[in-house]
C-alpha cells in the first residue's frame, strides 16, 4: 500500500471514530479512561499536538470542537453526568500514563 492510501484510510478511520463518539454521547470520558485508557478529551489533545507540531496554532478549545462536534463547554452540559464514585475510585487507581 503507498503512503498516500494509508493516510486517507487512516483519516476516514480517525472520521468514523469521531463521528461514533458524536452519537454516543451516553458513554462518559471516564468511563472511556478507566475501560480504554484514553477518551474524548486524549483524542483532541493528540489532534490539537499533531496540529502544533506542523505549525498550525491550535487551541485545546479548537482541538476539543473538532473532536466533539461543538464547543466543550456545551457537550458537558448537554451530555456529562456525575461519575460514579466506582468510576471515580478506578480513575484514581490508574490515571492515565499520557
Amino acid at each position: 500500500m503507498d503512503e498516500t492510501t494509508r493516510t486517507e484510510l487512516e483519516a476516514a478511520a480517525f472520521r468514523r471514530l469521531v463521528e461514533h463518539l458524536r452519537t454516543r454521547s451516553d458513554v462518559q470520558n471516564i468511563d472511556m479512561m478507566n475501560l480504554a485508557g484514553f477518551c474524548r478529551n486524549c483524542l483532541s489533545r493528540w489532534y490539537q499536538e499533531a496540529a502544533n507540531e506542523r505549525g498550525i496554532e491550535m487551541s485545546k478549545d479548537e482541538g476539543r470542537e473538532i473532536v466533539y462536534g461543538m464547543p466543550y463547554e456545551e457537550w458537558r452540559d448537554r451530555h456529562q453526568t456525575e461519575a460514579s464514585p466506582d468510576a471515580k475510585a478506578r480513575f484514581a487507581a490508574n490515571p492515565p500514563e499520557h
